[in-house]
Order: C-alpha cells, then structure tokens, then sequence
C-alpha cells in the first residue's frame, strides 16, 4: 500500500521535499472502487454514452461539478468507478455531481470526433436534467483528472469552436469554472513525448501534421482566453504530467488569459488528488468552494 503522510501537519508541507514521500500510483486506487454509484443515466445511445448522477439532501437548487475522469483517453484504463469517492466527497458539501462517462479508444465511435462530442454532450445533458432534478445550471464547474482535465478545460472552451468545425455546437451550456486535477490539455506535447503509448495519436487520427486543425480544435490553449476562471491542482512530485499542465498555462497566459490560478499541491503526485482520504483532497475542496463562493 502506499505511505501517505497525514502525520505531517499543514505547516510542515514546505519541509516536504526532504519527507521521503512515497506518493500513490495507479494500482493504489483500487480502494477507490469500493464506492457507491451514483444514479446512472444515458445521454446518448451507446452504451458508453451515460453519467452518474450525484445529488445531495436537501431541496436545491444545487449548484453542479460536471466531473471526467482520466485513464489516456484509452477504453482499458480507468472508468468512472475511481470516481465515485471524490464524487461522493462533493456531495456531502452540498453538490450536485454529473460524472460523465465518454467513449474511449477501443470502443466504437471514440476518437476524433466521437470522444469531444461526448463530452459536450454529456454537459449538455444538465439541461435535461434540470427539468427534473433541483440543479443550478448558473453555476457549473466542470473539473476532471488527467486526460479527464483535458476535457473539464475544453468543455469550458468549445463556445469558442468555428461554425465549420465537426465539435462546434450551438449554444452549449455555460461554464462557470474549471477545476483542472493534474489536467493533461496540451495535445500536441502528448503527441510529441508519446506518453501513453501515444494514446493522442489514436485520439485524433493521427500527427500534428496530418491534422493541423483536429489539434487546434482540441487544445484548450487556442482558444484562450476562455473566459472563465480556472483553478489547476498540479502535483510537486508528478514529474510525468504537471509539465504539460504548466504548459498549458504559459501558453494561456500568453495570449492574455488571466483567470488561470495553479495551486501547487506539495505533497501530491499524479493520484493523490482524486482520493478524498489523503492531505491534498482540502485543495481540492476550496477551489471547488472559491469557484462557486460556496
């Protein structure tokens, strides 16, 4: 199991660098799993094309995390299972939590386009929702980890897409704000330092060169200012994929994006961050808070 570090106080975690930390990997969420679903609903009509609906007590109107979990975009990593306890966790904070499941590489449909449009679709799906639950659709924030962070990012950017474009959709609903968990939104670095096995490449159909434009249209980045504020968790000791979230935020930044907050998570690596038991799930929680000033 892992060694995490609760023993160490708040006040301690700039010491941290000489803690020794043994951070979490993949294989140490599997405690995830263990919880609850929440209500699972379909917005589409493949099998894949559904969420899990979260809602807490009370008679709302509640405000909602559109949530996307991670795993390279690949159909044998990850689903919404090790979702389920952050989800949870937003939940006893008086959230109403969409977790939106997408098709992935290796099932039917993902890719270009399929896999953006899943996402949009899966948000958009709220507003169905709303007509029968109690949800605040004026405050949405959308977060997700790792690739999952790619999308929360991009959702809240599509409004920019071109009328041409196969991702563009009319009026989709509004993000309030993005809480971006180790978020992996440079496309075309993934493609250049073949991480996952160069899942991007799958993703997309091929290279930055064949298509120039698939790459542009899904990169957050080229479409900032994006116009909402976004708060992004990177990890001290996830030296594997904070540097593409740091990317992304020198590339924002430079086209004059300034609502892009980074919140240094010192004692974290890649994982630490989705698991509501460890010292970084408080980060997570007051972006969460600071967003929706709730």
């Amino acid at each position: 199991m892992i060694q995490l570090v609760s023993s160490v106080r708040a006040d301690d975690l700039d010491d941290l660098d000489g803690f020794g930390q043994t951070v979490m990997t993949a294989e140490d969420l599997a405690h995830l799993s263990q919880a609850e679903p929440g209500k699972k609903i379909h917005y589409g009509l493949d099998r894949w094309q559904f969420g899990e609906l979260y809602l807490p007590d009370g008679p709302g109107p509640f405000p909602v995390i559109a949530y996307f979990h991670g795993g390279c975009w690949l159909a044998e990593y990850g689903d919404l299972t090790n979702s389920r306890p952050i989800a949870h966790a937003l939940t006893d904070l008086g959230l109403a939590v969409w977790s939106v499941e997408y098709r992935r590489i290796g099932n039917e449909g993902a890719g270009w386009p399929g896999t953006f449009l899943d996402a949009g679709a899966g948000v958009d799906h709220l507003f169905e929702l709303a007509e029968i639950h109690s949800l605040d659709l004026t405050r949405v924030v959308s977060m997700g980890h790792s690739v999952g962070g790619h999308l929360a990012l991009w959702v809240a950017a599509r409004s920019k897409q071109v009328i041409k474009s196969e991702l563009y959709t009319d009026q989709p609903l509004e993000i309030s704000g993005v809480v971006g968990l180790a978020p992996v939104p440079e496309l075309r670095m993934m493609f250049e330092e073949e991480n996952c096995g160069n899942s991007v490449r799958k993703l997309m159909g091929g290279t930055p060169v064949e298509f120039p434009e698939r790459y542009l249209a899904g990169t957050p980045s080229s479409f900032a200012p994006i116009g909402v504020p976004q708060h992004l968790i990177l990890g001290q000791y996830d030296t594997t994929w904070a540097p593409n979230g740091r990317t992304y935020v020198r590339e924002a930044r430079a086209r004059d994006d300034e609502q892009i907050i980074v919140i240094e998570a010192k004692e974290s690596g890649h994982f630490e961050m989705i698991d509501p038991s460890t010292m970084t799930w408080p980060l997570v929680r007051d972006a969460v808070r600071a967003l929706l000033s709730w």
